[in-house]
C-alpha cells in the first residue's frame, strides 16, 4: 500500500469521524427535545423506558450488516443511548457492591457507563435503597448457570413492592490473582460463596492445601489480597485491576459455559415489546396434583415456562412456594387469560414483573 494511499484512507476515517460526531450529538440534541416534551406535560418520572431501549437495540442488532459484531453494536448504541439520557440527569442505579463486582458490571452492561452507580453491601440494602427512593433501579444476582438460584434474592422478592423491569446475562470469567509468585506461597484463598463454588475442581486440583475463605464479594477479596502476599483472590478481571492485583491463572471456572443472570429491579414493569419475560411467584394447599393444577393453563395456552424454582414458604412449616419464568408479557392475551385461571386455584399468585429479555 502506498503513502498516498494510505493518507487517503485515514482522510476518509477523519470525514467519518466528523460525520459521526455531528450525528451523535443531533440525536442528543433529539433526546433532549423528547425530554423537554415529558416535562411539559408533567411526565418527568417517565424518562428511562426500558422497553423503548430494548426495541432500538434489538432493532439496529437485527439491521447490523458488520464488520462489527452484534455485541459491539449493542455496546456502543447503548453508550450512546446513556449518555443522551445522562444529559436530562443521569440514573440512580444501585448494586451489589462494592466496586469491582460482577453486579456492577451487569449494571453497566444494561444501563452504560453515564450512570450514578451506587455499591451498597447487601442485596437487602439493593432492595431497600430502590423501595425508598434513594436509587431509580437496582441490579441484584439472581442465577448462576453452574451453582443455580441466589435464594437471598428470590426471598426478598416474595416481600417486596418492587417489580423486575429487566435482566442481564453476563458471561463469568474468574482469575486466580495474587501478589505471591508462585502457588505453593498462597496460604488462603478468598472468594464471594459463589466464586469458590464456581471453582471448586480447580482449586482441588492446583491449590489443595489452602484456606478457602468467603467473603461478601469478589472485589472484597481481591481487596483483602491485595494486603497480603500468601493470599489469592478469585476475582474478576475489573475487581483485580482495581486493586492492582496481578492475575496470576486466568479463567479458572469449572467448565466453559459460566454465566450469571441478573435481574434489574423498578417500580413499575415495562409496556410489552414483543420479546418479553414475565416472572410471578405462585402457592397452592399441598395436595397430591396441586402444583400439576396449578400449572395446566400454561399448557393449555401452549406457553413456554423457563424456569420453575421451590422455596421453602414464610406461610409454615413444609410448605413451599414456586418462582416461575414464563416467555410474554402479562399483558399477552394468552398470558393473561392463564393468570387469570391460575389466579383462581392459587392461595398465593404474585406477577414479579414483566420485562424485555435481555439483549446481548
Amino acid at each position: 500500500m502506498t503513502d498516498e494511499t494510505l493518507q487517503a484512507i485515514r482522510a476518509r476515517i477523519d470525514e467519518i469521524d466528523d460525520a459521526l460526531l455531528r450525528l451523535v450529538n443531533e440525536r442528543a440534541g433529539a433526546a433532549a427535545e423528547v425530554a423537554a416534551a415529558k416535562e411539559a406535560e408533567g411526565r418527568q418520572a417517565d424518562f428511562y423506558r426500558p422497553a423503548r431501549e430494548a426495541e432500538v437495540l434489538r432493532r439496529l442488532r437485527d439491521a447490523n450488516e458488520g464488520p462489527l459484531s452484534d455485541e459491539d453494536i449493542t455496546r456502543l448504541f447503548r453508550e450512546v443511548m446513556s449518555a443522551c439520557l445522562a444529559l436530562q440527569r443521569p440514573l440512580r442505579v444501585a448494586f451489589l457492591g462494592p466496586e469491582g463486582t460482577f453486579t456492577q458490571e451487569a449494571a453497566l452492561k444494561h444501563f452504560g457507563h453515564a450512570i450514578h452507580s451506587q455499591p451498597l453491601q447487601g442485596i437487602d440494602a439493593v432492595f431497600r435503597e430502590v423501595e425508598s427512593g434513594g436509587a431509580e433501579y437496582g441490579v441484584v444476582p439472581v442465577e448462576n448457570s453452574t451453582e443455580g438460584m441466589v435464594t437471598h434474592t428470590l426471598d426478598r422478592l416474595l416481600s417486596s413492592p418492587l417489580q423486575i423491569v429487566g435482566e442481564v446475562e453476563l458471561p463469568i470469567v474468574q482469575n486466580l490473582a495474587t501478589n505471591a509468585t508462585a502457588l505453593p506461597e498462597i496460604t488462603r484463598i478468598y472468594s464471594h460463596q459463589q466464586g469458590l463454588a464456581q471453582c471448586r475442581l480447580w482449586l482441588e486440583t492446583h491449590a489443595p492445601a489452602a484456606e478457602r475463605i468467603a467473603v461478601s464479594s469478589t472485589a472484597e477479596a481481591a481487596r483483602l489480597a491485595s494486603e497480603d502476599s500468601q493470599a489469592a483472590a478469585i476475582a474478576s478481571d475489573a475487581a483485580a485491576e482495581r486493586y492492582g492485583l496481578p492475575i496470576h491463572q486466568a479463567s479458572i471456572q469449572d467448565g466453559a459455559a459460566n454465566s450469571t443472570r441478573f435481574l434489574v429491579l423498578g417500580h413499575e414493569s415495562p409496556e410489552p415489546t414483543g420479546e418479553d419475560k414475565t416472572s410471578l411467584v405462585i402457592a397452592r394447599e399441598n395436595r397430591p396434583g396441586g402444583l400439576a393444577g396449578l400449572l395446566a393453563p400454561l399448557a393449555r395456552y401452549g406457553l413456554n415456562m423457563t424456569r420453575l424454582e421451590s422455596r421453602p414458604s414464610p406461610e409454615g412449616m413444609w410448605e413451599y412456594v414456586f418462582f416461575i419464568d414464563l416467555m410474554g408479557h402479562a399483558e399477552d392475551p394468552d398470558l393473561k387469560r392463564a393468570l387469570g385461571e391460575m389466579q383462581q386455584l392459587a392461595s398465593l399468585l404474585k406477577t414479579l414483573g414483566s420485562y424485555p429479555r435481555s439483549v446481548d
